[in-house]
């Protein structure tokens, strides 16, 4: 199979910022942006998820949909919103990242996740393969910083935890390797957003 990847420069330095973004937010947006700088990043990709295997079919909204919010969200010109995982056919972070594996060779690759994420990042399938295969961006989320450094995944790498001082050194940081990226946290979440645009319609019922 041929890929429609995002275009980059060999050696380049590029976060992979995966989620269902259902729907996509200001939050989401920050937390990217927060990723390009303390990390010097040069490009950003949104990989918009088919399906969460983690989370409920019927609670999800159209791919199409998620996509196209998604990159009216995402406006700025180093961050690329792809479908790649959907191209390969990926359910899991684990599967996108093998099918990214000849790129990943050619520049210098994290993987941009939340507090929650990681805190919850030994639930995922395949989740140790995940740890080894990239180096891993940990951006602070309301409620779960505490959780996250706790959890199962911080201490099972906890060696391999890099000071938030040295943030750009992650990237190039031969994995497994994670750094724990405090913020200014936003009280966006899409669960929140989705209850908040059922409830006119609950009411009505």
């Amino acid at each position: 199979m041929i890929l429609k990847a995002p275009a980059f420069g060999e050696g380049q330095r590029i976060g992979l910022f995966g989620g269902s973004f259902n729907p996509a937010h200001y939050g989401h947006y920050r937390v990217a942006l927060y990723a390009l700088k303390r990390l010097e990043l040069d490009w950003v990709w949104w990989l918009v998820s088919p399906q969460n295997p983690l989370k409920d079919p019927a609670e999800t909204a159209a791919y199409a949909a998620r996509l196209d919010c998604t990159r009216a969200l995402a406006r700025h010109p180093r961050f690329v919103v792809s479908d790649i995982e959907r191209q390969m056919g990926a359910r899991t972070t684990a599967e996108t990242l093998r099918g990214l594996a000849p790129l990943l060779r050619r520049g210098h690759f994290v993987w941009i996740m939340g507090a929650d994420s990681f805190a919850n990042l030994h639930r995922w399938h395949d989740w140790l393969e995940i740890a080894e295969t990239l180096p891993l961006a940990v951006l602070a989320r309301p409620g779960f910083s505490l959780r996250a450094l706790g959890g199962p995944a911080a201490t099972r790498f906890s060696e391999a935890q890099v000071p938030c001082e040295r943030a750009p050194q992650l990237v190039t940081r031969r994995p497994p390797a994670w750094c724990f990226i405090p913020m200014p946290l936003r009280p966006e979440s899409s669960t929140a957003i989705r209850r908040q645009s059922r409830a006119p319609l609950e009411r009505g019922a």
